[in-house]
């Protein structure tokens, strides 16, 4: 008797328990609500309205809107590769990147053999080993398609439409860049790194000789290997292909449409804001000056609050102090390397940037130059205006006579 007493007791909890369980009809219902909305969705949008939608939203660059109409599209349809790739594409844009990898993992796993442009995303999202190896399976997809393309065109002439989306040349030779960048960066120290490095840099060249990034990674690679003058000739090809019609000023054209597609062709062959400052770089440890200043100019153009733009100013005039045939404007390379160098500092404290060895050598050329420029007598703090960077600088000793850059 006294255990079934016992056991009556321990039967209380259990009516708590079901008294705690009024809330979950309030939950049950909007469970409820919530099917019901995407039911109502999926009678109101076809699958193809909804990534119409999410293709609009996209073009307008409304990248949050886009995932509600793509994650609608793909709760009515789980395992359509289209909208799983496009869902990933659209998590990556938005910073969310465990979504994305668990989205392009999704597609990977339903159809691994189909699709590179999911294993180009998944490479930028890995680093290292597991990098390259998306990557290289990207590029498989990629080669493949790109022979059943030329068959088809041999077999059916130019009219044949593709049976998958294009694949072209460039599309491989950007995809070995990256394999590049990751044993220049990630797999330094790995051995073979750089024989790998130099094999997929030839690989990108072969599929596309003419593309910058390609001219600038095989530029830093021998550059690396300290052969300057062969690394010189592809740094100046890789910027002869860009730099140019950057700085063309808008001509009058035939027709407005052709105007904008020269625009379009313009922008898609100038490298990313981060490529061009290790253009720069290069430039610099090449010694031409003038395409360096040309190069750090246009970045400022787009954003003058880099603080690496700034000190690469500075470096480049205090470089510029010993070269032969500077004796004459020496106070005026030192007063613009502090000048440049002085914005630096305050951009870096201002952004509170976290690279220590470039304050550290900012602060080093500022104590060997006379300090930071103070404010001007106006009490504006000191700095160049962008359109007058051009005439602080003095040309190399190659070419002493000709003036300054003009805007």
């Amino acid at each position: 008797m006294g255990g079934q007493a016992k056991s009556k007791k321990k039967s209380k909890p259990k009516r708590k328990e079901r008294e705690h369980t009024t809330i979950f009809p309030q939950e049950r219902m909007k469970a409820k609500m919530q099917d019901k909305a995407k039911k109502k969705t999926a009678e109101k949008y076809t699958i193809d309205q909804l990534l119409q939608k999410t293709e609009e939203c996209m073009d307008n660059f409304d990248f949050t809107m886009a995932r509600m109409f793509c994650q609608r599209a793909l709760d009515i349809e789980p395992t359509n590769l289209t909208i799983l790739d496009m869902l990933g594409n659209i998590c990556a844009e938005l910073g969310d990147m465990d979504k994305a990898k668990e989205v392009f993992l999704k597609s990977v796993e339903l159809s691994p053999e189909e699709g590179h442009s999911k294993y180009m995303y998944l490479g930028q999202i890995h680093t290292g080993a597991e990098a390259v190896h998306y990557f290289n399976k990207g590029i498989e997809i990629m080669l493949r398609i790109m022979d059943k393309q030329t068959r088809e065109v041999n077999s059916m002439g130019a009219a044949a439409l593709p049976s998958e989306p294009a694949v072209t040349a460039k599309d491989v030779s950007v995809a070995f860049c990256s394999i590049a960048e990751i044993f220049f960066t990630d797999l330094c120290m790995q051995e073979g790194a750089a024989e790998r490095c130099k094999e997929a840099i030839e690989r990108a060249l072969h599929y596309d000789q003419d593309n910058p990034e390609a001219l600038q990674l095989m530029a830093s690679y021998l550059f690396s290997i300290e052969n300057i003058e062969d690394g010189r000739k592809y740094l100046m090809k890789s910027v002869s292909s860009w730099l140019p019609s950057q700085q063309k000023d808008e001509a009058p054209s035939e027709s407005t449409e052709q105007q904008e597609e020269e625009e379009e062709h313009t922008q898609s062959n100038v490298p990313p804001y981060e490529s061009r400052i290790t253009a720069a770089k290069l430039l610099i440890e090449a010694e031409e000056f003038e395409v360096a200043t040309d190069v750090l100019e246009g970045l400022l153009e787009e954003d003058d609050e880099v603080v690496q733009v700034w000190y690469l100013l500075g470096w480049m005039c205090y470089l510029q102090l010993d070269k032969p045939g500077a004796t004459e404007d020496l106070e005026s390379l030192r007063k613009s390397a502090r000048t440049y160098l002085t914005k630096a500092r305050k951009l870096y404290v201002k952004l509170r940037c976290e690279d220590t060895p470039m304050l550290e050598h900012t602060e080093q050329l500022l104590g060997e130059l006379g300090g930071e420029i103070a404010a001007d007598e106006n009490g504006d703090e000191a700095g160049p205006s962008i359109d007058d960077i051009g005439d602080d600088f003095i040309q190399s000793s190659e070419d002493e006579d000709d003036d300054a850059m003009e805007h």
